[in-house]
């Protein structure tokens, strides 16, 4: 085993390509201590309908179990869900942990989205921003900041909306208004009670060369008293443990040493050496 697990993953049940058996398997053959399932909650947001957990979440509950029994004693298997901002369904009592995501945003117009595709994020932001994308930032950190207040296990992607915006094309990310607002995301986060993801999951995607969130986030988050954990937002087995090695590199750039593992005993501290 390695100083390594993937919690943040989506199987074939939500918007993933594998399944949960495949997805576990390739965690086990990774290394990895644990691996934990963190499909979509449900939402009625139009774009999401087939790439969320329905309502039951029987199947997805009774799947998790069946892959816990067979890994017994090689490897943790936990249950999780990614609990969507908009989702009226509530964290199940089962989870054995929960993300807190922000995916879209709820305006009079209708829904708008920050991670569905550029097209979309500027059509979005014209109609129901006027075209001012630092505007559209500070509503959707305004929304991370109510996710974070709730006390996630882990705090999702906290800047996904830059995932179309490596190149700076829709707005500044050094800008003053966009730092504060994503300061202040984070401010509402309490370190004690929720990690902070560094994710790779757009990087295995083709959207990113380098992992959310910023490196101006990690540092304020380490002094803060934060710990990080590392995850791939998975959506396929190929993509498992995806951009691990740069995710530690980032995480190192920020002052940090160790990162979280979850497992089924709890929280556990491991050095960054991947």
């Amino acid at each position: 085993m390695k100083n390594i697990c993937s919690v943040h993953t989506h199987s074939t049940l939500c918007d993933g390509k594998s399944s949960l058996a495949e997805m576990a398997r390739a965690a086990f053959e990774a290394g990895a201590v644990s691996f934990g399932a963190s499909g979509h909650s449900h939402t009625e947001v139009p774009w999401d309908q087939g790439g969320v957990l329905p309502l039951d979440l029987t199947e997805y509950r009774d799947e998790l179990l069946r892959l816990r029994e067979a890994y017994a004693g090689r490897m943790d298997v936990l249950l999780g869900i990614e609990q969507d901002s908009l989702s009226p369904q509530p964290v199940p009592e089962w989870a054995d942990y929960w993300i807190g995501s922000v995916h879209n945003l709820r305006r009079p117009e209708g829904f708008a989205s920050v991670d569905y595709s550029p097209e979309k994020l500027e059509k979005d932001c014209r109609t129901m921003f006027r075209g001012d994308f630092l505007a559209m930032a500070e509503a959707y950190f305004g929304d991370v900041a109510a996710m974070a207040a709730r006390k996630p296990a882990i705090l999702g992607h906290i800047d996904l909306i830059s995932k179309f915006n490596e190149d700076g094309g829709f707005f500044d990310e050094a800008d003053p208004r966009y730092q504060a607002a994503a300061l202040g995301a984070l401010h509402a986060a309490d370190p004690r009670e929720t990690l902070l993801e560094i994710n790779t999951g757009a990087m295995s995607r083709g959207y990113r060369s380098v992992p959310y969130p910023a490196l101006f986030l990690l540092k304020e988050w380490r002094a803060m008293g934060g710990s990080i954990i590392l995850t791939a937002d998975a959506h396929s087995a190929g993509a498992i443990v995806h951009g691990y090695a740069q995710a530690a590199e980032l995480a190192r750039a920020a002052g940090f040493d160790r990162s979280v593992l979850l497992t089924l005993s709890g929280r556990e501290e491991r050095p960054l050496d991947i």
